[in-house]
């Protein structure tokens, strides 16, 4: 099964998937292409298209359904983040519409097919300057979350925006703005300016990143969940403790978790792990209004 969308002149649909259930009717993967206009770090203006995917259960719903932005993380060089082809999260993507919800999965400016320049740079090891790139990233997510609030049979006004690494971060930035209908955001091993390969456990610039969780703790007023593990070789063990207890000092509502090892480097728990946090997830969006499925 296919699908096109063109609800409007900018945005060009591509072919979509169809995965069978027998618990329930096709999941439909769409991919779209949104306008988007962002600053980099220097203040030059990008716009351009940037991909989206979207998965929806094509199943009737008597109620409208929530909907949950995925954000991906970013690779330590350029190659790599060029490689990441098409950002989905597929498995929990499906897992999050058998929830009930509609998902939306933007691939940012400066990956994979939407590609372009690199607007998320933040500077070198020692002279980092984070908040122009998580800004960015937040307002690219924007473009994704509001169209999907403009979608049939969807509920504006119930949110809920989830990051991985680099998009961990984004989606605390996200509830900092607090945009119309978010209300909550998970972050999963939050934080940028690492390298596992050339220094493990180590994050550049540490303390400017605290900086920032506390800038964002004073206007974000949604809940928020912050996943970690102890063995992240990105992130460190201590850093996290400390970035969260920024936010929340400064006014911030959050959770901390930080699970035991997990394999090599525990940072890719959300993907790798989905067994661990997914009980934990469930109830905090039940929690917060947004869930009534299984797991």
């Amino acid at each position: 099964m296919s699908r096109q969308l063109h609800p409007l002149p900018l945005l060009l649909a591509a072919l979509g998937f169809a995965f069978a259930s027998a618990a329930q009717a096709a999941i439909q993967e769409t991919i779209v292409r949104l306008p988007a206009r962002v600053s980099d770090a220097y203040g030059k203006v990008v716009e351009q298209d940037m991909v989206v995917t979207l998965f929806e259960d094509d199943a009737p719903s008597k109620t409208l359904r929530p909907i949950a932005v995925l954000l991906h993380g970013r690779a330590a060089d350029a190659a790599k983040r060029a490689a990441i082809g098409r950002a989905t999260y597929r498995a929990n993507a499906r897992w999050l519409v058998h929830q009930g919800f509609a998902v939306v999965v933007p691939t940012r400016i400066g990956y994979g097919e939407t590609g372009g320049e690199d607007v998320e740079s933040s500077g070198t090891c020692n002279n980092k300057h984070y908040p122009p790139g998580y800004q960015a990233a937040a307002e690219e997510s924007l473009v994704a979350m509001t169209f999907m609030q403009k979608r049939p049979g969807v509920d504006p006004d119930r949110v809920v925006v989830i990051g991985q690494s680099y998009g961990g971060a984004t989606a605390i930035a996200m509830a900092a703005m607090n945009p119309p209908g978010l209300k909550a955001a998970i972050n999963f091993a939050g934080g940028g300016g690492g390298n596992p390969e050339t220094q493990p456990q180590e994050p550049c610039a540490p303390h400017r990143m605290r900086q920032m969780f506390a800038s964002y703790g004073k206007t974000a007023k949604v809940p928020t969940l912050w996943i970690y593990t102890e063995n992240d070789q990105w992130m460190g063990a201590k850093y996290p403790v400390q970035w969260h207890q920024a936010f929340v000092e400064a006014g911030g509502i959050g959770d901390f978790m930080q699970f035991g090892p997990n394999g090599k480097d525990g940072h890719g728990l959300f993907t790798q792990a989905p067994d661990v946090w997914k009980p934990h997830v469930s109830e905090f969006l039940k929690q917060q209004g947004l869930v009534a499925g299984q797991d």
